[in-house]
């Protein structure tokens, strides 16, 4: 074999010197190849206390697990030899077009996990054109959300208290802030047992005790924009000094049923989702009452131990709505596969909570926006990978479920 000595054109080919960039987050966040990279860049940054009210779910956590096996279990079944040089990702939910076919769910105390909060989210779900829903337990204003970000869609979720005339405030509020969805979560008559917060001592907003001001000072950078903004507001409460599961007992009600959906959907006039269902004759009964959307959910796990994953109940819940309200669903969503395992199962839109939540934890505004990328980009990998251009043709001919 002959040989030559190499000479500085044979080093040209490797030599490949990355731009400079003094964006340090920027470059950290670009190095999140998934929502799992994001969760560990999420944890580095923030206290255990909020970084645990985010990642925990109820008791043995057995709800949030079942839902991601669930997920992880299913087997795709792709078609091949179909031209997939461009995919599709839009989709219509409610009356509106959105690019791609899931949005921000609604989270209580955002700003707790970084100072950028709400509004950041809500610009970031304007940016790529999704809807957020604001929660009641939100620390960021129905109103200074919406002008946050008035070229998106706001949408706002209700947790019925016990005080009824803050209901209809809140109610009253939404609209005359031009939200034209509301989101009435049901399935929180009382608090489930997080025992991550419970251990934490976590109290809203977090105390100062001496082994908290330990934690927070390993995370200076949440420390300074913690005492460096304002403090935490609510979105439709006043404040409250006490743990997370004081708040929700004392402040939301046991007792509504299904009897309130109907002054509810009356006083709203809007669009009306309901969130929390897990079965589906309560699916049925819903729609009954004038639903025009339900979504299958178990709280993320933060709920019950061991409730169905939402996963499970989708086809027979499409089945029996057959068409007089869209089916939409949660948890346990990290990967843009799991997004379109369940919109060929029959959803019609699916919401993430956790995923951008990581993704705000581990570097604001740029970590939302960093998540959805995420998700969008394998969610079109794996429709093309399915074989399938557009959001309308991904169907269970595309899914194996696991069999048990």
């Amino acid at each position: 074999m002959k040989r030559s000595f190499p000479t500085i054109n044979h080093f040209r080919i490797f030599l490949h010197l990355p731009k400079i960039s003094f964006d340090r987050r920027a470059k950290r966040l670009k190095t999140a190849l998934t929502i799992w990279d994001l969760r560990v860049q999420a944890k580095k940054r923030t206290p255990r206390g909020p970084f645990d009210y985010v990642d925990g779910s109820a008791e043995s956590e057995a709800s949030l697990a079942r839902a991601r096996n669930i997920f992880s279990n299913i087997e795709f079944q792709p078609s091949v030899l179909r031209d997939v040089s461009s995919a599709s990702t839009r989709t219509t939910s409610l009356g509106h077009t959105f690019d791609l076919p899931f949005g921000f769910a609604p989270t209580g105390f955002t700003r707790m996990m970084h100072a950028a909060g709400e509004v950041a989210v809500a610009q970031v779900a304007a940016e790529f054109n999704i809807p957020y829903v604001l929660s009641t337990l939100g620390t960021t204003s129905i109103e200074n959300v919406v002008a946050g970000a008035p070229k998106g869609t706001n949408w706002f979720q209700l947790y019925m208290l016990k005080d009824m005339a803050r209901n209809l405030e809140t109610i009253d509020r939404a609209k005359a802030a031009g939200v034209d969805t509301l989101v009435l979560t049901v399935d929180v008559p009382v608090s489930g047992l997080r025992l991550r917060d419970a251990r934490n001592g976590l109290t809203i907003p977090p105390s100062l005790t001496f082994r908290s001001l330990i934690d927070f000072c390993k995370k200076p950078g949440w420390l300074a924009n913690y005492l460096t903004t304002p403090p935490l507001e609510f979105a439709a409460m006043s404040s409250w000094n006490g743990t997370v599961a004081e708040m929700l007992d004392a402040l939301f009600n046991p007792s509504v049923t299904f009897e309130d959906l109907e002054w509810i959907r009356e006083r709203w006039g809007g669009s009306l989702v309901i969130k929390g269902i897990q079965t589906p004759e309560d699916a049925i009964k819903c729609v009954e009452l004038g639903a025009n959307a339900i979504i299958l959910s178990n709280h993320g796990g933060r709920q019950m131990d061991r409730a169905v994953p939402p996963l499970a109940q989708l086809q027979e819940v499409v089945e029996l709505v057959a068409g007089r309200a869209e089916v939409h669903l949660d948890t346990g969503i990290t990967h843009g596969g799991d997004i379109a395992a369940a919109l060929a199962l029959g959803a019609d839109f699916v919401w993430v909570g956790r995923s951008y939540l990581y993704g705000l934890m581990a570097g604001g505004q740029g970590g939302v926006k960093r998540a959805v990328e995420i998700l969008s980009q394998e969610l079109v990998r794996t429709m093309k990978l399915l074989g399938v251009t557009t959001i309308e043709e991904l169907d269970k001919r595309h899914i194996k479920m696991p069999s048990c």
